[in-house]
């Protein structure tokens, strides 16, 4: 009942605001623009809100599922009207805040004791309001200035109706459309509700914050600020307050002078050292929750917040993803068509030369161009136009790496629109590869285990004797196991020699008993002594039995 609820609420929102006006007709069939022109949602009017301010208010009102949506497009200037990207914008750290009484409620009962005792300082004011949380500046009595997040009231509740509505989505989806099956939209719903119950858990986030922390420990590239951890629970986190420049503030970040190629650049070098070095990433990377440190403009240093939602990969995965990448950076398409093919992306019985041609169709004109004239967006949705002809399916394990990948690039595209994504990414890569594959790297995974080896070493006498008695015991069980077969299959002989013996003896006393028919078989024992003849072998047969 409360998922049929939702369902009704989302399309009444959606009349509401009338965000059927921000389909693009131009690239409709004739048959569906009609529809839409004689759709009953023209009767309602559209307000004196924009296009961008309907569409973002629908957003805030659906709830935080949507709303995180929202954040991912606002990064996508190329794909979306300036006015548009704009509203959306504010959907990073501008969502109408919860009242403060209810902030204060959820601390004291999180911590058991009054705010004024916890903090020397309590803003009451929302530093921050985001679709989950709500942030507020605080004091401790040792005078650090800290930030104290807060879960919205309720939220849980809200964001598990919207998941259940997502898989009976999905599961539509699986019945109507056939060839959805190898998009994964089941097992896709599933990591994004993991994600997000991930989410609502500080405690958890804390410890991500604390792993990132340590990852990028003294680097110039992250900043990631201290846990107060006397003072997080499951729905409440203090952090250490930070001071910087929000990425989006282009303009303030010029003033500052900051080197914007090098914050670009090193955006993405963050990304691959997250993915590729320690196999840990921020995975919610949006505009919202990135700052920049300008202190040394020449050298300027990112500051990540909220890791509510990080994301790893398995070794396996890491291994194909870097040499798929590697290979697309040298333009070797066939390269890639046999590792989407080992890898079991693609449908049995792909012909690797055919899925490289059609490949290189894609992905040929987005080389040797800067990013401000290529959309990864766009190479994307182009590539997964093209592997739907060869059934290739959605690695649910790599949606929030894409996820994070489409958000960098927007991250690119607003700070340095000359910058370009593959030589930054190329040289990185290669040296991971020969860190990994190469003799230094065969030599750090031997220094690694060499302490396992040697722990083993006093054990290696016991572990030789155990195998050769283990061997022993091999080899006497298969003798006896030889001989037991042997006397089986004697033993089988011995029964087919008795049951011939068998029938022969029983023959035999039987025309004994017949004497005429044995006159007949054997003409030459005819007489009165026939009988006995036949009988006293018959008996003989069957005693030597």
């Amino acid at each position: 009942m409360g998922q049929l609820y939702r369902a009704f609420r989302i399309a009444w929102i959606v009349i509401r605001y009338r965000l059927d006006t921000l389909i693009p007709l131009d690239r409709l069939p004739f048959y569906l623009v009609l529809a839409l022109r004689l759709n009953p949602m023209r009767l309602f009017p559209m307000g004196e809100h924009s296009r961008g301010e309907r569409l973002r208010l629908a957003l805030e009102e659906l709830g935080p599922i949507f709303v995180k949506f929202g954040q991912m497009l606002s990064t996508r200037r190329d794909l979306l009207p300036f006015d548009v990207a704009d509203e959306l914008k504010k959907l990073q750290d501008q969502v109408p805040p919860f009242p403060a009484a209810q902030a204060k409620s959820t601390i004291e009962k999180a911590l058991r004791m009054p705010v004024e005792e916890a903090f020397a300082e309590f803003g009451s004011e929302a530093l921050a309001s985001a679709s989950v949380a709500q942030v507020h500046t605080a004091q401790l009595h040792t005078g650090e200035q800290v930030v104290v997040k807060v879960i919205r009231p309720g939220i849980e509740k809200v964001i598990l109706n919207d998941v259940q509505l997502m898989y009976m989505l999905a599961r539509l989806v699986l019945r109507l459309v056939p060839d959805a099956r190898r998009l994964h939209p089941v097992e896709v719903v599933s990591d994004y509700e993991i994600s997000l119950m991930d989410e609502l858990d500080l405690q958890k986030e804390a410890a991500s914050t604390s792993q990132l922390k340590r990852n990028f420990l003294n680097s110039p590239l992250l900043y990631v600020p201290a846990i107060h951890w006397s003072f997080t629970r499951k729905n409440l986190m203090v952090q250490e307050r930070i001071y910087g420049v929000p990425v989006a503030e282009v303009d303030t970040l010029k003033q500052h002078k900051v080197n914007m190629k090098k914050l670009a650049e090193r955006g993405v070098e963050i990304f691959f050292t997250q993915v590729f070095r320690d196999n840990f990433f921020h995975a919610d990377m949006h505009p919202g929750n990135i700052f920049v440190d300008t202190t040394h403009p020449e050298n300027p240093r990112y500051i990540a917040i909220d890791c509510g939602i990080v994301g790893s990969l398995s070794v396996e995965d890491q291994n194909y993803l870097a040499r798929n990448l590697l290979a697309f950076f040298k333009q070797d398409y066939y390269e890639v068509a046999r590792l989407h093919i080992e890898s079991g992306w693609v449908g049995e019985g792909t012909r690797a030369n055919e899925f490289a041609a059609a490949i290189r169709a894609v992905c040929e004109p987005i080389f040797e161009k800067p990013l401000k004239d290529i959309s990864f967006g766009q190479v994307l949705l182009g590539l997964f136009q093209t592997a739907r002809r060869f059934n290739m399916e959605v690695q649910p394990q790599l949606v929030l790496l894409q996820k994070t990948l489409l958000n960098i690039e927007g991250l690119g595209r607003q700070l340095y629109p000359d910058l370009d994504l593959w030589t930054t990414a190329k040289p990185f890569l290669e040296n991971w590869m020969k860190q990994r594959v190469g003799p230094r790297g065969i030599w750090m995974k031997a220094k690694e285990k060499l302490p396992d080896w040697l722990e083993q070493i006093p054990e290696l006498p016991q572990l030789a004797h155990e195998g050769l008695t283990q061997f022993r015991n091999w080899q006497q069980g298969h003798h006896e196991q030889s001989v037991v077969l042997r006397e089986i299959r004697n033993e089988l002989g011995r029964n087919r020699r008795r049951q011939g013996q068998l029938v022969l003896g029983v023959l035999l006393l039987l025309l004994a008993l017949f004497s005429g028919v044995g006159e007949q078989l054997m003409p030459v024992l005819q007489g009165e002594w026939q009988p006995w003849v036949l009988g006293l072998t018959g008996l003989l047969v069957l005693l030597r039995r």
